[in-house]
């Protein structure tokens, strides 16, 4: 079944029984070329999904079935999940090579981490949360079955484990651009251009000129779900400001119709946005037994490109003020945008765990618990699929005065060690500690 993987893009939690393949998505593989609201084919090509690909995809959820245990069926604001309990259960699994239990691969439907909790009297950490059961979406995702909003997987919180120590010097990143050679042959055909002429075929002379952008991730393995994850966000987050795409919410004009309703003109840049964390600073006992999660978790960021004469982009440092405002649209309505569209939740979600996984290293809550975890730390091996490596360049643009405004770079950019290095004393949140105090062995409890 590996080459399955290899094939196709995805696994989705939740579909098809028959297909027991990997240990860390168990029975439930999609293979599906076409999830997450992004398709990439067996080469790495990414592009938005086909009227096929959709159709495709909604057959198979049909097909699906999707059994939620009845006690972690109906939402709660406060469900805890035993890192303990976790490893001990995919040990299991290992030994008696049976795929792993739903709970299990969706974190029994946790959908964002708040808490973190040292157990050292009995050696465990708790992740606790918002959660519910779980259903899949027209995306392809895992939502909760009320809020839409994506749950965890375990396969994101492997990666997010493991790059817990590299991402001290290391930042987590995907970026989607176009390259120096593209930017220069774009460069020479604007130079000869007098006007318009027709706009359709205007547009596609601009997409042959720039030609395949590359897409690149740094900070973890780009052949993950948790890769896949910021690469969907980043590509869907360009769809929407220039234009390709309606947003999902009301009140998020794109760029596009902010730009042509603006008075400010646009530039002979391309610009930039990017999806970085928004964290308050994190909660913490003075004990550092007790820790919180506090802010919506994302933002959107901006910042004007230069193209040099040979191809080569260059910061400005400044903010173009519409593309700010757009900006700033997309950090107000994000938390909106999320329950609408999965694929930004999902990114969400990621950022989340790789905080998590920051502080556990950074403050050593592993060695405070006295909690080995082998196989959440380096022995289960997460999916692999094909790695993300190009899509092509989509022009999108309206002429202000005498500057064209042609298609966006960005990306996301994770600095865990940067907020988990930031905390301030809350001894409130202690009591979250004692209420979730347990010993019975269970996975979660409320």
């Amino acid at each position: 079944m590996r080459s399955l993987y290899r094939k196709y893009a995805l696994v989705v939690a939740g579909l098809l029984v028959a297909n027991f393949c990997h240990p860390c998505s168990a029975q439930f593989g999609f293979q599906q070329r076409s999830v997450g609201g992004v398709a990439i084919d067996v080469d790495g090509v990414l592009s938005a999904p086909t009227v096929q690909d959709e159709q495709d995809l909604s057959a198979i959820r049909k097909q699906a079935r999707v059994a939620v245990p009845a006690e972690l069926e109906q939402f709660t604001e406060l469900r805890a999940v035993s890192l303990r309990q976790l490893e001990a259960e995919i040990a299991k699994a290992q030994a008696d090579k049976t795929p792993l239990a739903e709970s299990v691969l969706f974190l029994a439907g946790l959908q964002r981490v708040e808490y973190v909790i040292v157990y050292p009297e009995r050696n465990d950490i708790v992740l606790a949360g918002p959660a519910e059961g779980w259903k899949i979406d027209k995306l392809g995702n895992l939502v909760g079955s009320t809020t839409n909003r994506p749950v965890l997987l375990l396969d994101d919180l492997l990666i997010a484990l493991r790059s817990g120590p590299a991402s001290r010097v290391e930042s987590i990143t995907c970026s989607i651009d176009p390259t120096p050679e593209g930017l220069q042959r774009w460069q020479a055909m604007a130079r000869s251009m007098r006007n318009i002429g027709d706009p359709e075929q205007t547009m596609r002379r601009i997409e042959e000129a720039l030609g395949p952008q590359t897409i690149s991730v740094t900070g973890i393995s780009s052949n993950t779900h948790f890769a896949r994850a910021m690469v969907a966000a980043d590509f869907r987050m360009k769809r929407l400001a220039m234009n390709f795409e309606p947003a999902p919410v009301g009140g998020m004009p794109s760029f596009l119709e902010m730009l042509k309703a603006g008075s400010a003109g646009a530039s002979s840049m391309m610009p930039r946005w990017w999806l970085a964390p928004n964290y308050q600073p994190l909660g913490q006992t003075a004990d550092g037994l007790t820790w919180q999660l506090r802010g919506p978790g994302v933002q959107c960021m901006t910042e004007q490109d230069f193209i040099d004469a040979s191809g080569k982009k260059l910061h400005s440092g400044k903010a173009h003020p519409i593309a700010q405002k757009w900006a700033d649209s997309m950090t107000a309505k994000f938390g909106e945008l999320a329950t609408h569209d999965s694929a930004f939740g999902q990114l969400r979600n990621v950022m989340d765990l790789a905080v998590i996984g920051a502080l556990i290293e950074k403050h050593q809550l592993f060695e405070q618990a006295g909690l080995e975890t082998p196989y959440l730390m380096a022995n289960l091996e997460p999916a692999h699929f094909p790695t993300p490596r190009q899509t092509s360049s989509k022009a999108s643009f309206v002429k202000k005065g005498k500057k064209w405004l042609i298609s966006a770079s960005g990306g996301v950019e994770i600095l865990p060690w940067e907020i988990a290095d930031v905390s301030e004393t809350v001894e409130s949140i202690g009591k979250v500690r004692d209420s979730l105090a347990t010993t019975t062995g269970q996975l979660s409890w409320e």
